[in-house]
């Protein structure tokens, strides 16, 4: 490959000095030919202007009184009306540069100059542009050679590179090298690199991965058993009034259709909360899969209000406990690819964030960006501390005495779907889920 980039530089340059240093020496030659033409045509100028001077003032015309006036390389031929012509310098030979100039009076000068001179300065400057050529050449073949080890040298770290990571060995090594092209390459790797990293160690996090992923369902959980319990003591409330005040059959009827009512909603707190085991059971099987076989996955094409409605319904009774609301709001009828469950998680920590950590309603809305399908969730509490901005999702980083595993949880498992977890906005606090939208899916704005 080095010698492939040599000689292509080389071939480049040459064909450049050959198609210039052509052009170059056509066009220097024939300025110094003109030049010369010039000055002879000048210098006969001058010379008949003298004797034309002289002949006015009456001064005797000769070689003693024109040799001061005549250039030492120069032949010049006077010819004067009715006197033989004056000749000065050295007669050249054939093939001179001639030039002439007369006068009205009848005179007549001519100056020719040997070839020879205009000659050896065509060759000077031949030499100049041969010598300006072979410093070009030199230039390009050390700029080739460098180029050509800055180019090969990154190729064979960065294969060496892949075949690290072939190995087992999966530590970035955050090489860059000033080519756009290649640093591109190597950051390709190295998140590679990072991406596998992760990967083997997820067996190692799977036990606190599990336990925070069982956090958020059991209370969910834990909520639900209460609204029954609450349900049961009011069946038992109502049961014993019935008993101690009537004993008439109309009594026993109400009675009857209180603990009717009981039942049912105790019936559906109940399949509620089974509801929730089997998410839950979903998610955990999830996190063991993934952590064992990286490359398994359930995305499936799904109804994302569904399961924003879904997590809205759940979460309500406890917003309105603390005397607070969870809304819906934006565009309806949107489909993502994705693992339902893992979607209904990562909504679950946002919305549990926002109520222990936020203030206000919580609002979430669904909106399209490009090809991917949004959910943002925010609420009117006092948003994230400026001084952890986009640290909230590294583990362990909390600033509110929590365990620092929620958000970091909930942004592997979006990207586990291929999606992005990400912090649009810190006062008031945007947490926006993207998501790959269904193929199927008409593109439009909000």
């Amino acid at each position: 490959m080095r010698r492939r980039l040599i000689n292509s530089t080389l071939a480049v340059v040459l064909v450049v000095i050959a198609v210039f240093g052509v052009s170059l020496v056509i066009v220097e030659t024939r300025t110094i030919e003109e030049s010369a033409h010039e000055s002879v045509r000048s210098d006969a100028a001058r010379l008949v202007s003298v004797v034309e001077s002289r002949l006015v003032a009456e001064e005797s015309v000769t070689v003693a009184s024109m040799r001061s006036q005549v250039p030492h390389d120069r032949h010049v031929r006077i010819e004067l009306p009715g006197q033989p012509p004056i000749e000065l310098g050295e007669r050249p030979g054939e093939g001179a540069i001639e030039g002439r100039a007369t006068e009205p009076g009848g005179v007549t000068v001519t100056v020719r100059q040997d070839d020879d001179r205009v000659r050896e300065e065509v060759g000077r400057t031949l030499l100049i542009i041969l010598a300006v050529a072979l410093l070009a050449v030199i230039a390009a073949v050390l700029l080739a050679v460098q180029q050509a080890r800055r180019v090969a040298a990154p190729l064979t770290d960065l294969a060496e590179t892949a075949e690290r990571l072939g190995s087992g060995d999966p530590r970035p090594r955050h090489r860059r090298y000033g080519v756009p092209e290649l640093d591109r390459v190597a950051d390709v790797l190295d998140a590679s690199a990072e991406r596998i990293a992760r990967m083997l160690t997820a067996e190692r996090r799977l036990a606190a991965d599990a336990s925070h992923q069982l956090r958020t369902p059991l209370t969910a959980l834990s909520m639900r058993l209460e609204e029954i319990v609450a349900a049961a003591d009011a069946i038992e409330t109502a049961g014993t009034t019935d008993t101690r005040s009537t004993t008439d059959t109309r009594s026993t009827t109400g009675t009857t259709g209180a603990d009717r009512a009981a039942a049912s909603t105790i019936r559906e707190e109940a399949l509620v909360g089974l509801a929730q085991v089997e998410r839950l059971t979903d998610v955990v099987q999830r996190l063991l899969t993934n952590s064992r076989d990286p490359r398994s996955g359930s995305a499936v094409g799904f109804d994302l209000d569904e399961v924003v409605k879904q997590q809205i319904e759940e979460w309500r009774p406890a917003y309105r406990k603390a005397g607070r609301a969870v809304v819906h709001s934006g565009r309806q009828g949107l489909r993502a690819v994705g693992t339902p469950g893992a979607v209904a998680q990562v909504l679950a920590t946002l919305i549990e964030n926002a109520l222990m950590h936020g203030g206000g309603a919580v609002a979430l809305r669904t909106r399209i960006a490009g090809n991917q399908v949004v959910v943002e969730v925010t609420d009117e509490g006092p948003g994230v501390d400026p001084e952890l901005g986009a640290r909230v999702f590294e583990r362990t980083v909390s600033g509110r005495n929590s365990t620092g595993l929620g958000l970091a949880v909930a942004r592997d498992l979006a990207e586990a779907d291929g999606g992005r977890l990400e912090l649009l906005q810190q006062r008031p606090p945007v947490f926006a889920l993207f998501l790959s939208r269904e193929a199927d899916e008409p593109s439009a704005g909000d």
